[in-house]
């Protein structure tokens, strides 16, 4: 073992090593907290000036982790900070950046490379540098390596490097970052032994794999396992529906069989940072390898044709009613991408309004978590709205009441009772036994 490393091993094992996480965000926050509770000195680093600013104050914009939270962490050292210059402080750096698709759903590295780009500019002797992004497999080695070693350092001598996926999963506080196992590739022995003696300090347990590439293509292959399963229930309830067959009380059914069987469920389309994006990824660097994923872009097809679907049931349950859709009054309840999160990304609540508002409707929101809608990268053109009171009046006003989130606060029966219509993408008012006519599940 060189020196370098043996000094490295000893920062972290010691707990004097200092992290620095670029990316304070829906990963990259709760990984700080993680390892600031474990009495390391934290250093988190984000573009937003403003959200720099708030966490400095000790305030938190993540709905799971509070005020009181945050405040803690400032108490046992952490920081965060615009000034990228700094990255030569950190004794290791995780990369948490978003890796968003292009419109033409290819992968979009730039934040990946800008960080790589940054860290370069500052990188020393003795760091070590995790991306825990969700990329496609050889991102590690073959997009962000080469930055790095621009610097004439190299790697596995002078730094150190792994990739090790984020497993967090917002608004369950059992699935946070230090409840779940981690799976560490480290590029070289040193890597790996040095990643893994980090992330053991706050999380159960450390899965080492061999490479970054296996790394990689296990965080791959899990949110396409989701991707290609929730497919396949949404084309379940599709055909169901047709049949007069009720899907929930299907899987309700199916998921007593102890083996060979895990529930997955239908709803209004994909959400947040993970499964919608991920899986093409791996669709997208197979063509370099003369294949089609078939099974991922079937996927696709089938989950990116949920909103339009909901938006069919819609105009026909107006229809019915004798209504059109311009020039009804719809209400959607919940922006956020699932349940008791105050995430809105790549929600399609978003989509479900722009449908709407094309078609005519006014339409207005509700959402507990989300008091005022963000502005959303592929929803540049919707206006600013306001969370609405869900009040009986705001109800009753309504032509249709559309649940496109099932949060926990909302009362459902208040909800059916006050409304004229109501439009179930969760089977949210599965308990409701009074006013069930007004109810069409979609």
């Amino acid at each position: 073992m060189s020196a370098t490393l043996a000094a490295l091993l000893a920062r972290v094992q010691n707990k004097t090593a200092t992290v620095g996480i670029i990316g304070l965000g829906y990963v990259g926050l709760p990984l700080a907290r993680a390892f600031a509770t474990a009495g390391f000195r934290v250093l988190g680093f984000d573009i937003d000036t403003a959200k720099v600013e708030k966490l400095n104050a000790g305030k938190s914009f993540i709905k799971q982790i509070p005020d009181e939270t945050v405040a803690g962490m400032r108490a046992a050292g952490f920081e965060a900070t615009d000034r990228f210059a700094r990255l030569n402080e950190p004794d290791a750096i995780l990369i948490c950046v978003p890796t968003p698709l292009t419109e033409a759903r290819e992968p979009d590295l730039t934040y990946v490379v800008n960080s790589a780009n940054a860290i370069a500019g500052r990188l020393r002797r003795g760091q070590l540098v995790i991306l825990e992004s969700t990329t496609y497999p050889s991102t590690t080695r073959g997009v962000m390596l080469p930055v790095l070693e621009r610097t004439g350092l190299s790697a596995g001598t002078d730094f150190f490097v792994a990739f090790s996926p984020e497993r967090e999963d917002p608004g369950n506080p059992t699935h946070s970052v230090s409840h779940i196992p981690k799976v560490v590739g480290g590029l070289d022995a040193g890597s790996g032994d040095v990643a893994c003696a980090l992330y053991s300090a706050i999380v159960p347990k450390v899965v080492r794999v061999s490479t970054p590439e296996v790394a990689e293509a296990c965080k791959i292959l899990e949110n396409t396992y989701r991707a290609i399963n929730i497919a396949l229930v949404n084309e379940m309830k599709v055909l169901y529906d047709r049949m007069g067959i009720d899907v929930w009380e299907v899987i309700d059914a199916a998921k007593t069989k102890p083996f060979g069987f895990q529930a997955f469920y239908p709803g209004p389309g994909l959400g947040g940072h993970c499964i919608p994006l991920d899986p093409f990824y791996l669709s997208w660097i197979a063509k370099h390898y003369g294949m089609t994923t078939r099974f991922i872009e079937l996927a696709g097809e089938v989950n990116t044709a949920m909103p339009m679907y909901v938006i069919t049931k819609v105009g026909d349950a107006l229809n019915d009613a004798g209504k059109a859709v311009r020039g009804s009054r719809v209400a959607v309840l919940g922006m956020a991408y699932k349940k008791d999160v105050d995430d809105p990304r790549e929600s399609p609540s978003f989509e479900l309004m722009d449908h709407l508002l094309k078609k005519g409707a006014t339409v207005s929101y509700n959402d507990p978590h989300i008091p005022s809608l963000p502005r959303m990268r592929h929803w540049p053109h919707l206006e600013p709205m306001q969370s609405q009171p869900l009040t009986p009046e705001y109800l009753a006003a309504q032509d249709c009441v559309l649940i496109a989130t099932d949060h926990t606060a909302y009362d459902y029966a208040f909800i059916v009772k006050h409304s004229r219509l109501v439009i179930d993408t969760r089977n949210a008012t599965k308990a409701v036994t009074v006013g069930r006519e007004k109810i069409v599940r979609a």
